[in-house]
């Protein structure tokens, strides 16, 4: 047993919620090139590399949705609430703060 429920179980959960977060992470990269524009995107992505917690979370159920739904929230609360633009969250987004 693996955090007390059967192995099958768990591997559904894992798979269920990779399968959410692949949709959500889909229609918020859609949002955003519609808002930005894709060839915007590109010139202004930095070089910003995803934390190693990042890569992790693929282990545990549904934490790569709630990374991404964290995101949206950045987003709409930090960003949009306060007028900043859809690019300069992209650009907050992927470049690294030195």
């Amino acid at each position: 047993m693996i955090a007390g429920m059967y192995e099958q179980d768990f591997i559904a959960y894992i798979i269920f919620g990779l399968t959410l977060n692949f949709a959500f992470s889909i229609f918020f990269g859609i949002y955003l090139s519609k808002n930005i524009g894709m060839q915007e995107m590109i010139q202004s992505k930095g070089d910003k590399e995803q934390s190693l917690l990042v890569s992790f979370s693929l282990f545990i159920p549904f934490a790569k949705m709630i990374i991404t739904l964290y995101r949206v929230t950045i987003l709409q609360l930090y960003f949009l609430n306060k007028g900043y633009s859809h690019k300069e969250f992209w650009v907050y987004m992927t470049t690294k703060n030195a």
